[in-house]
């Protein structure tokens, strides 16, 4: 399949918007958390290997229709991500971000 006709599947339209919207909740986080300043040297550092770093693997997984990979963040990504889905505010996002992991990997599945 051409590389142009990649970038128009779904799934990856899907899997790449919700990693990029994954890392912008990552940054404010880490760097401009409206709740609590930063966050200290400890926290961000488990947030990066939890958080950052799946929705980084997304990236691929997403462009490449990888399913092993996208499952792979998906099952990393999934405990801090319902964690942060049942807070208040703005970092509740991250759980539909886990959601649109899990809806471009079906669609992965699915061939879409």
């Amino acid at each position: 399949m051409p590389r142009d006709r990649i970038s128009r599947k779904p799934s990856a339209l899907i899997g790449l918007a919700a990693a990029a919207a994954a890392i912008l909740l990552w940054t404010i986080l880490t760097f401009y958390n409206p709740y609590s300043g930063r966050l200290e040297a400890d926290s961000a550092l488990i947030t990066f290997f939890l958080l950052l770093l799946p929705a980084c693997l997304v990236i691929p997984s997403a462009w490449l229709s990888a399913r092993k990979w996208m499952a792979l963040a998906l099952i990393w990504s999934l405990p801090v991500s319902l964690y942060l889905a049942l807070t208040p505010g703005i970092f509740a996002w991250f759980g539909v971000c886990w959601l649109l992991y899990l809806t471009a990997f079906l669609l992965m599945r699915a061939g879409k």
